[in-house]
């Protein structure tokens, strides 16, 4: 019983640390800077994603009314010029609009901030989505996080002395399937009209990557079955899977091709 719990503990650990560098390293996580103007530093946090309808509002608190802020923005590979908007300020606050796109629709966009003498400059992009119902959305978090823990844990059952594969390798296969292949197609087509956008119809990681998880675990609960030697079967998919899903979520995600208003 001690046992079990020291390895519950480590696949816990392992799994929230993973899902931690996903997502700090993913395109959809915010950019944060700090800059000193007018003698004041300054905190300025460029989103990278926004869900639902109506415009995206960027806001910066420069707490000081001598720095003027400008908003630029042009539709994300096009030829575009660039837009500029003067940033309003209220009770210290700067703010203006980005104005909203079609799901998958992305905009390049930058601040530009000044005090009389200094200019601090940022860019980045931000892709836009439809409105995920909060229920699916959490389910598919959930469901995702329990697979890729119970990947680990089943993974950690190989260097177990008397292992016992079947139930965990079900539960993982089954946690995968109804968070990846199920629950995960219907978050796409909430956010973007898309239900499939992975292989063979597309290059989408997060896609490919619940794809490849499902493969693994298929193959390792037939293998528990079949194999007289399981456990490689098994190591190899909670080792694939852990690498896989260290990738950075929405990565070459769904994109809007502006030249022809189709998804690529």
């Amino acid at each position: 019983m001690k046992r079990s719990y020291h390895i519950w503990l480590l696949a816990i650990l392992v799994t929230v640390a993973s899902a931690v560098y996903q997502r700090l390293t993913g395109p959809t996580y915010p950019k944060h800077y700090v800059t000193l103007l007018n003698g004041n530093a300054i905190s300025v946090t460029l989103d990278r994603a926004h869900g639902g309808e109506g415009d995206h509002l960027v806001t910066i608190e420069a707490n000081d009314a001598s720095i003027i802020g400008t908003l630029e923005w042009k539709r994300y590979n096009t030829n575009d010029e660039f837009t500029a908007v003067q940033m309003t300020s209220s009770n210290g606050v700067l703010s203006a609009k980005l104005p909203h796109q079609p799901p998958a629709g992305k905009l390049l966009y930058r601040i530009n901030l000044t005090d009389g003498k200094q200019t601090f400059t940022a860019s980045t992009i931000i892709r836009f989505r439809g409105d995920v119902p909060a229920a699916v959305l959490l389910l598919h978090i959930a469901f995702m996080f329990g697979g890729m823990l119970l990947s680990t844990r089943t993974g950690l059952e190989v260097f177990v002395k008397e292992p016992k594969f079947i139930r965990l390798t079900d539960l993982t296969f089954l946690f995968v399937t109804i968070g990846g292949m199920i629950l995960g197609p219907l978050v796409l087509n909430y956010a973007f009209n898309e239900w499939w956008t992975g292989f063979p119809f597309g290059n989408d990681i997060t896609d490919n990557k619940t794809l490849i998880a499902f493969i693994l675990w298929l193959s390792a609960m037939i293998a528990v079955r079949k194999s007289k030697n399981p456990k490689r079967w098994i190591l190899a998919a909670s080792i694939i899977t852990l690498v896989v899903f260290l990738i950075p979520h929405s990565l070459w995600g769904t994109e809007l091709d502006y030249s022809t208003m189709q998804t690529n």
